[in-house]
């Protein structure tokens, strides 16, 4: 079955509310690293300390969404071979340790790049505090449907990747370590694709063992990002873009690099030390200088 384009692009998507718990908010700062330290350093401390609790920026991307929809027969989409492309956040407001958003998504455009080569999907979801009404963030992503080439649509007007800088070596980097068991405590968070942590699925879908959640390293890249040109304080970070290269294993020691482009601008890529593989690219963040 194709693609069903005009079903897929106007399809409702009906508003998702959330409450989420301190526990959730420390759980999630833990999936993405925050505590591989003891003691724990004072910009660590806060994201998994009820008492100084704040949450990391990169959490709001995972509330108040469900990708459910995509199951249905009618869109066309084939889920054995859809892939996470790319992710955009942008932070209106600091996200509150503990409360309850509701996110309202919509499917932005779907490009056709030909049979045999897939399909792009982009999706936007606004999410507001339940309470208040207050727009918190932005969270968008694209969605690579290998198996949905075809379909008749045009490949014109495709966002293109970040450029990053040829000219010159990053301006800073900070290595950060992950555990032999970060895929198994970030699942915790909400993805619980098998992928993740059953070595048969891993398998099945063509890698030796589990593999890490691409979100997680970007929530990883998020805090690198703010120990480098945030001073640890989330309320400062704005924006954080990134398009996913290649995957990443639990226990790898990630490398995020950046360039300064401008004050409160900067580029970055986030690579893997053990491997000099690139597993982040194309990344772009915007802070309060």
């Amino acid at each position: 079955m194709s693609l069903d384009y005009s079903l897929v692009k106007h399809w409702q998507l009906p508003p998702v509310t959330q409450h989420y718990t301190a526990k959730d908010t420390i759980l999630y700062a833990l999936g993405v690293a925050a505590a591989t330290e003891n003691p724990l350093t004072e910009a660590d401390l806060k994201f998994v300390f009820e008492r100084k609790l704040q949450a990391l920026p990169t959490f709001a991307a995972l509330l108040a969404g469900s990708s459910d929809w995509m199951a249905d027969a009618r869109t066309g989409i084939d889920l054995a071979q859809v892939l996470h492309g790319e992710q955009f956040l942008t932070i209106y407001r600091q996200l509150p340790a503990e409360g309850a958003v509701q996110g309202v998504e919509t499917v932005d455009e779907i490009y056709d790049k030909g049979p045999d080569k897939g399909a792009v999907m982009y999706l936007s979801r606004k999410i507001h505090d339940a309470v208040t009404g207050d727009l918190l963030a932005m969270s968008g992503y694209s969605i690579f449907m290998r198996g949905n080439g075809g379909f008749g649509g045009s490949a014109q007007g495709q966002p293109k990747p970040f450029p990053m800088p040829q000219d010159r070596d990053p301006d800073a980097s900070l290595a950060m370590i992950t555990r032999p068991e970060q895929a198994a405590i970030y699942r915790l968070s909400g993805d619980h694709n098998p992928l993740h942590i059953d070595p048969a699925m891993a398998r099945l879908a063509g890698f030796d063992k589990p593999i890490l959640h691409g979100m997680c390293s970007y929530g990883i890249a998020g805090r690198a990002i703010l120990n480098l040109r945030c001073g640890a304080d989330p309320s400062r970070l704005r924006k954080l873009n990134v398009r996913f290269a290649s995957p990443v294993y639990p226990g790898e020691t990630l490398v995020t690099e950046i360039w300064d482009l401008a004050p409160g601008r900067l580029a970055f890529r986030v690579k893997v030390l053990e491997r000099d593989t690139v597993a982040l690219n194309n990344g772009y963040a915007e802070y309060a200088a």
